[in-house]
Formats: structure tokens, sequence, C-alpha cells
């Protein structure tokens, strides 16, 4: 198939023209082309550079020649199973979500393990930052530098993302200091990559690399709608699968560690399963949609709710349940003695019931 690169080319400008109306426009030879530089020259001031220093305690692995104690006395080898401790340095990115206060949110991974944490601007400031807290099973963590005349990003919305909207990524790829990529939001509520976490990942093909986590993932109003935090690849380089954290689950994340340190979920005490047709037609529904409840904790807020196992959850505060893995987001955002409502068939009959949510410390998950 033959090529034509001008014909291509004003293809794109004026499609581009047509979907993104609110992008700035830059001149050549007289002509507005679209442009991605004013939403690039607003929001980079708010992404940063974070770069760590730590200590690593790890265990030796295993090897007979490690037991031998003249191998070990000749080469200076510890014995197996003996710990060690080694210095190491990592970067990432970060973005400020609030100037005034300095918080700046990044991934859990990229700050794990610091004792010293260096936040470098656009401007080529740099300054120390402190952890106020971080999240294991969001991957969220929040620093806080107090460092003047800093900028902030808006935050968006990010129920409100659809597939096929336009994005950029903003972060620090392999040391590489603000580079930005631009593409479309590929896919939305991605799980799988983490399978004890809280997942709701929007997938995107913008380039992301090592080095981009903890970044921005921008729409085209310059709102934060996701931190960047995940590649799927076999060789650890970008092949256009990307995964950013949604914004709300940030915000509600972030809140809790600004104001506690951590993360304080309540307690359901169920276990849940995707509902399959086979499971809808053993349990008589028709076309039935939701989640199976698979396990109820004796004692537990689900239990003193009157909830049971084979019930199958269809929403909880409105919102319809597709999936285990939303359900489980969702509870898994709420804080101690929060109220949930949620509606489950039984036998066939929608019913509401209101749940409140334990402390971990009363009673174990199952």
């Amino acid at each position: 198939m033959k090529s034509y690169p001008l014909v291509k080319a004003s293809f794109m400008a004026l499609l581009l023209s047509a979907l993104m109306p609110q992008v700035g426009a830059a001149t050549s030879v007289g002509v507005a082309l679209p442009s991605l530089a004013p939403i690039i020259k607003a929001t980079s001031p708010a992404v940063v550079n974070i770069a760590t220093r730590g200590t690593l305690t790890e265990r030796v692995v295993g090897n007979p020649l490690r037991d031998d104690p003249y191998f070990r006395r000749f080469f200076n080898v510890p014995e197996s199973g003996a710990v060690r401790r080694r210095q190491f340095q990592s970067a990432g990115s970060g973005v400020i979500v609030d100037a005034k206060h300095g918080y700046i949110v990044t991934n859990r991974h990229v700050i794990e393990n610091a004792s010293e944490i260096t936040v470098t601007l656009l401007d080529n400031r740099h300054f120390q930052a402190q952890v106020v807290g971080s999240d294991e099973g969001t991957d969220i963590a929040v620093l806080k530098a107090a460092e003047p005349h800093l900028s902030e990003m808006p935050l968006g919305d990010s129920s409100h993302v659809e597939v096929g909207d336009w994005v950029v990524a903003i972060g620090n790829p392999f040391g590489l200091k603000h580079t930005v990529t631009a593409g479309i939001v590929s896919a939305l509520g991605r799980t799988g990559l983490h399978p004890h976490g809280y997942e709701d990942f929007i997938q995107t093909d913008a380039s992301i690399n090592p080095g981009n986590s903890g970044g921005a993932l921008v729409n085209l109003n310059g709102e934060l709608i996701g931190i960047n935090s995940a590649i799927l690849s076999k060789d650890g380089g970008n092949i256009g699968i990307g995964f950013a954290i949604p914004v709300n689950m940030v915000k509600a994340v972030m809140d809790q560690l600004i104001t506690y340190g951590e993360v304080k979920r309540g307690i359901v005490g169920i276990k849940l399963r995707d509902l399959t047709p086979e499971a809808a037609e053993s349990l008589q529904l028709v076309n039935a949609r939701g989640v199976e409840i698979s396990e109820v904790a004796s004692g537990s807020a689900a239990d003193r709710a009157g909830i049971k196992v084979g019930d199958v959850a269809v929403s909880m505060n409105g919102v319809s349940l597709e999936s285990a893995a939303q359900l489980r987001n969702a509870l898994g955002l709420l804080r101690v003695g929060q109220s949930v409502e949620m509606h489950v068939l039984r036998n066939g009959a929608e019913r509401s019931v209101t749940l409140i949510l334990n402390s971990p410390s009363s009673l174990s998950q199952p």
C-alpha cells in the first residue's frame, strides 16, 4: 500500500482540530495547527522528579558453595541464609496536588524503603521531602515538602473518563526529566496486575516507561485523571499498554493518608466472586448481574446486616455492581464506622441492607 505523508498529515491535523477544539494552536507557514503545548506548559510545573536513597536488608540466596567455609573465607562471600544490607538509589515521578501545604502524590513503590527523598522541579529547584503516609493496597504515597512557590495540578473526575479520550502522560522515564507522551484511554477498570491490591486501572497507550511511576496522566482540560503506575511489558520497555490509578481512588486514599498517616479500612467480612451464568442459573436468577457472596464471617458487619452466602449484591450506595473487583475496590476505600447501603438478590427478590464497617482489629476478614 502506498503512503502519502502530506495527505495523511493534513488529515490528522483536520482530525485533531475537530476532536480537540480546546487545545492550543501553533502557527506554521501561516497555518494554525493544533498543539498540546498550552496544556503541557500549564501542567508540567506540577510534575516532579523523585530521587531516593536507602538501605535494603535482604537474605542471601542459598548456594552449596556458600556453605563451604573455605570458599566463603577465600572469596569473602556471606553464608547462605545470612542477612546483608545494601545501599540503593532509584528514581520516579510525582505530582504536586496542594501547593500551599506542599503535598505531592506518587506511587508507594517509588519511595519504598527510602531514607532520603529528593524532589526536583521543572525549574531545577530541588529539596528534601518527607513521607506523610503510604498505602500498599493501592500503591499510593503522599509526600510533604516545605518549599515556597510551588505549582499544583487541578484534580479531575475519573468517573467521567471514557475509552477514546485523549490523554497526556508526564514523567521522568529512564531519568529523562519531564518527558511528555500522548495517546488515548485504551480501557477502563483493568484488574489482575496485583491480585491482593485494590485495582481499577485506566489503561492507556501513551508511552509509559520505568521512571514514569508516580507521574501524571492528564486530560485535555489540564486536569489530573490518574497516577501512572505500571506497564505490561516483556522486557521492561513500553509496548503501548500502560496503567494509571484513577484520580478518584487517589483522592480517597490521599485524604486518609493526610488525616491519619494511613488508610483505616473498615472490614465487611465477606468473600466475593463474579456472578457467572452457571452460578446465576444455580441460584435461579434470570438475567442477573452483580457479585455473588461466597462467604460471610460470623459476627461481621455483613453477618449483622443479615447478608447470607449465595446473596447477589447488585448495587452499593446506588451504584450498579458488575464485578467482584469493583465491589472490593469500593469497600476498600471506606473508613471504619462508615455505613453502606447495599441491594442484594435472594431467592429472586431484591432487598436493601445497611452495613456499618468494622474496625480491622475487631474481626479478621475471611
